[in-house]
């Protein structure tokens, strides 16, 4: 995996390389499970859920489906919000003692991570956190099948795996081609049983996805495409699906901005907000796409030289005729903001008990993380700490 240094541009290859799973999306697609689960070769089933989705119903239905593939499987359900290190490898010594070979997460972006975490230490041994960084894992994994029931983290077709470190109190990344599950599906149906606040928050994450791919330095006119289609795919819908989960026009199109944005940012990489947003999410267990929703407009007025948000302007459907770089970036993070506050997401990170205390930690923890490399503008501590004020 190549990944820039912080003033680099990208490479001039002629090539770009685009990491993709299989791909089984449509209203119904659950239907689909049990033959997906074959074609990976399984014999008996991992899937890996949470209390939340068991409660809705869909790993039941899930259920039926392994069933009619005549496939048998074992359930484990022991995710929280942002995954902790201690509950991975809880998860991982339920996976040995099933004698399963693939692994199935049906759920929102923790579960997926946490199933891909799973699959990392039955191949490779030894503890989650060992394996943070790039390219870290050199054991082949068991195969994934990924069933996203949130319409924002892309994590289903991502190359990333985040896990809290509970003893730091901060997100560790782990990257890598292996992390790319073999097989995505996408049914919309899943969405109906978000409250209205994980609609918005997990959207914001797939709008922040769209916006930080695009401005990448380490975009492509590949990444390009799914990059800016979710940007406007989010503008349009999201509002709609936090409304009414019952619109099924609103659902499918949120489905898809999430996959589009999933295979650009996993392909461009991210920027500041995401580096940002790891740090206080580890460090005070909070909301990844709420954090994503304050950050990110904060961000893109730092980013504002850059001209790549003229077009991210034009697809969130905003009219910048005339205006100049810095402007036009201005007016998109404006027109975030105010969607953030249409959601209801906080105005700054005091409101969610981040302090100035906490700066030194947040700061450090940003200029480590693997999105700040392709963020447009290079930061230094000084530039993140003010970029933490900015928002607090």
């Amino acid at each position: 995996m190549w990944l820039p240094d912080r003033t680099s541009a990208p490479p001039d290859t002629g090539f770009w390389k685009f990491l993709v799973p299989e791909l089984v999306f449509g209203e119904g697609a659950l239907s689909e499970a049990g033959y997906a689960a074959r074609r990976l070769g399984a014999r008996r089933v991992f899937v890996v859920t949470d209390p939340g989705l068991i409660e809705a119903g869909w790993p039941a239905a899930l259920a039926a489906q392994l069933g009619a593939a005549g496939l048998p499987y074992s359930c484990w359900s022991g995710v929280t919000p942002n995954p902790k290190d201690h509950e991975i490898a809880a998860g991982h010594e339920a996976y040995s003692a099933s004698g399963c070979d693939v692994i199935v997460g049906i759920g929102g972006g923790s579960v997926i991570d946490a199933a891909k975490a799973i699959a990392v230490l039955s191949a490779n041994g030894g503890q989650i956190l060992d394996y943070a960084g790039v390219d870290q894992i050199d054991r082949p994994i068991p195969p994934l099948l990924m069933i996203p029931s949130t319409a924002g983290t892309g994590a289903d077709v991502s190359q990333f795996c985040v896990i809290t470190d509970t003893t730091a109190r901060r997100k560790e990344i782990l990257v890598g081609r292996s992390l790319v599950p073999d097989i995505s599906l996408t049914d919309p149906r899943l969405l109906t049983t978000m409250a209205p606040e994980l609609a918005a928050t997990t959207g914001l994450d797939a709008l922040t996805h769209g916006i930080e791919a695009y401005v990448s330095k380490a975009a492509s006119g590949l990444t390009d495409l799914h990059a800016l289609q979710a940007v406007r795919l989010v503008s349009q819908h999201l509002e709609r699906l936090v409304d009414s989960r019952s619109d099924a026009d609103a659902r499918t199109a949120m489905a898809q901005a999430s996959l589009s944005a999933g295979l650009a940012f996993t392909n461009a990489i991210l920027g500041a907000a995401h580096a940002m947003a790891h740090q206080v999410g580890g460090a005070l267990d909070l909301p990844h796409g709420t954090l994503n929703g304050i950050l990110l407009p904060h961000v893109i007025r730092f980013n504002a030289t850059c001209g790549r948000y003229r077009e991210v302007a034009q697809a969130l459907g905003l009219d910048v005729t005339g205006m100049d770089t810095a402007e036009v970036a201005y007016r998109v993070a404006d027109h975030v903001r105010a969607m953030a506050d249409r959601l209801g997401v906080p105005r700054g990170l005091a409101e969610l008990g981040v302090t100035e205390a906490d700066f030194p930690g947040l700061v450090s923890g940003t200029l480590k993380d693997v999105c700040l490399s392709t963020n447009p503008r290079e930061a230094s501590a000084g530039d993140v700490t003010a970029l933490f004020a900015a928002a607090l």
